[in-house]
């Protein structure tokens, strides 16, 4: 634009020059051809010169065409081509964001409406290519369009519309790889990224999966709370049973501590009326051993042997039914003192009762 402008004040001040150089001689009656001339071409030098300069920003890249064929391909920096033969078109090679809105259809025929975003970037070496089989970058950029919206279409149409809704952020890298696939070396481009920004169904078809989808959460509420109460149902039955378990427990342990308690007691007694029988025994001068030795338990115990030689019949009955009373008191565990006839008895008594 400012070499427009300069060209333009550069000019009128060569027809102002020439204007007054021919006002100047005009008096004499001779025209300056000469100056006119060099004036004249002085003027065509600055009109050409800045047309013929041709600046290239970066981020561009400009097809040169020469008399409308397309020959060469320039990149940032300033350029001298001839205008009157010459024409730059420039391209943007930075990365292009395009945003495309369309509708298409799910596989079960619900209407939606689709938003994304294409990101591509041209190849600059194949400039050349793109000015020879599109014209423009427009039309190019049209063709990518028209690619993305038909792929995705293609993509979105093989999927229910409750498969897109529930597994939506797996839609753009499926429709990604589709487009970027179809979008190939002779599209001279290189197409970054694809993302699918909105899918929108009919206002009739959300409202039935809103409802749906609430009709959904109550069940699974129902369900959740009458989980709820089977679990507190079960954890009541069980505590029950642990309660009663441990009652049982109580009462059995009480009752085997009460028996033990009682085995002890009868032991002790038949221990007592035992010593008192070798008491007896003595005292009716029965003659009476003492031998230590162990049970079948390895328990130390005392054994005291009755003699009964020389004794009467009333004597020797005197101490076996004693005997035999201390064998009822002593048959809680099991275990009876050995009672002999004949010469003798003995009793086995524990050195630790």
């Amino acid at each position: 634009m400012m070499t427009i402008i300069m060209a333009a004040i550069l000019g009128a001040l060569c027809i102002l020059c020439i204007a007054l150089a021919v006002k100047k001689h005009s008096s004499t009656g001779k025209t300056p051809v000469f100056a006119v001339a060099l004036a004249l071409i002085f003027a065509l030098v600055l009109i050409v010169v800045p047309f013929s300069i041709h600046i290239v920003n970066t981020g561009e890249v400009a097809v040169v065409k020469q008399m409308g064929e397309a020959k060469d391909v320039k990149t940032a920096g300033m350029h001298f081509d001839l205008w009157l033969i010459t024409q730059y078109d420039y391209y943007d090679s930075k990365v292009q964001n395009v945003e495309i809105k369309t509708s298409a259809y799910s596989s079960d025929a619900q209407t939606m409406e689709i938003a994304m975003t294409l990101q591509y970037q041209i190849s600059t070496e194949n400039a050349i290519d793109i000015a020879k089989q599109y014209g423009s970058l427009d039309a190019l950029q049209n063709r990518i369009e028209a690619i993305a919206v038909e792929k995705t279409k293609s993509v979105l149409s093989s999927y229910k519309a409750m498969d897109i809704i529930s597994d939506r952020a797996s839609m753009s890298p499926k429709v990604e790889e589709v487009i970027i696939n179809a979008i190939t070396d002779e599209y001279f481009v290189n197409v970054s990224t694809v993302v699918l920004t909105n899918i929108d169904f009919s206002t009739a078809f959300e409202k039935a999966v809103e409802e749906k989808m609430i009709a959904e959460q109550k069940k699974l509420q129902a369900e959740y709370e009458n989980e709820m109460k089977v679990a507190a149902a079960e954890a009541e039955a069980q505590a029950a049973i642990q309660k009663a378990e441990g009652e049982a427990k109580a009462k059995l342990i009480a009752a085997e501590a009460e028996r033990d308690a009682q085995v002890e007691l009868s032991r002790a007694e038949a221990l007592s009326i035992q010593l008192k029988s070798v008491e007896i025994a003595r005292a009716l001068g029965f003659k009476v051993t003492e031998n230590e030795t162990f049970d079948e338990d390895g328990i130390a115990v005392v054994e005291y042997v009755i003699d009964f030689t020389d004794k009467s019949a009333d004597e020797i009955a005197l101490i076996t039914d004693y005997l035999k009373y201390i064998e009822y008191l002593a048959k809680w565990d099991g275990k009876l003192p050995t009672v002999m006839s004949g010469d003798g008895a003995s009793i086995m008594i524990p050195v630790e009762p």
